[in-house]
């Protein structure tokens, strides 16, 4: 999904440069891929909120309780909370963008 959603943001960025273009056919595809994204972006950041409390109830059996099982478990939680936290920062990111594309394509359709 990194490199879709990066590959899309350049595709936008190379037609805003344009201004010949049927902006109101742009804007609606446009609107769809936002709509995609922000679903994603939301499943991520359930998924990673998930995660982060399941973080902070293992390292709370740690302290008081501390096995190497739940050390472990804690360890891997962390392994895979650091890239969920990752990528839905680049999801934020891109779609924050995306509106921000959408913008500047309103602004050529109203010229």
């Amino acid at each position: 999904m990194e490199k879709r959603i990066l590959n899309y943001r350049k595709y936008i960025d190379e037609l805003l440069t344009h201004s010949d273009l049927n902006w109101e056919a742009v804007i609606k595809e446009h609107l769809i891929q936002i709509s995609f994204f922000q679903h994603e972006r939301l499943i991520h950041l359930i998924v990673t909120i998930t995660f982060a409390i399941l973080e902070v109830i293992v390292i709370g059996l740690c302290v008081v309780s501390f096995t190497l099982g739940v050390g472990l478990l804690a360890i891997a939680l962390l392994i895979l909370l650091i890239p969920y936290v990752r990528h839905y920062y680049i999801l934020e990111n891109e779609v924050q963008k995306m509106y921000w594309q959408y913008d500047k394509m309103v602004e050529k359709r109203d010229k």
